[in-house]
């Protein structure tokens, strides 16, 4: 297996929590610095205000990016929830969607391993936050269509994967 060099400027990359701030703050998106840590903020998707999280782990070098549709899923709909996960998460290449116990809350999240570094460079910080607003907007509609349109997991996928794909 070849290797490719990788085009790395490390004066362009900054602390991974910094470079997100930096690059909500020049987006005139809300956002937070929780710690050096975490940060917090918000951002118009298609389909609803999603908050987004990062929480940075030095001793691992891993970054953990978060995106919370604002999505609840009652007790009565939680089956069909996690059946719906499944079969939205075999869609999935990055990240993944998933229930948070303490809340029933969606989430997708993401975790990006940045390896010894620890620096994160601007193009990553608007992959990861491009891919988690893609991901919660494309997947949005089957979530809905579940827990209030009261579709099949199966259906509601289905629907939102022909939605999406007449989108212009």
């Amino acid at each position: 297996m070849r290797t490719q060099e990788m085009d790395y400027s490390a004066e362009d990359d900054a602390a991974p929590v910094d470079m997100l701030a930096s690059l909500f703050m020049a987006r005139g998106w809300p956002c937070e610095l929780v710690s050096e840590d975490e940060m917090t903020g918000e951002v118009q998707g298609s389909w609803a205000n999603y908050q987004l999280r990062a929480i940075w782990r030095p001793e691992d070098g891993v970054l953990q990016f978060l995106c919370l549709p604002d999505i609840r899923v009652t007790e009565d709909k939680r089956a069909a929830a996690y059946e719906l996960l499944c079969l939205v998460n075999e869609q999935m290449w990055l990240g993944h969607f998933d229930i948070w116990s303490n809340g029933d809350v969606l989430l997708y999240r993401h975790g990006a391993l940045l390896g010894d570094h620890g620096r994160l460079s601007l193009d990553m910080a608007q992959a990861l936050v491009e891919s988690a607003i893609d991901e919660c907007d494309r997947f949005y509609p089957a979530f809905q269509f579940v827990l209030w349109g009261g579709k099949s997991p199966r259906d509601a996928l289905e629907a939102a994967m022909v939605d999406a794909a007449g989108e212009a």
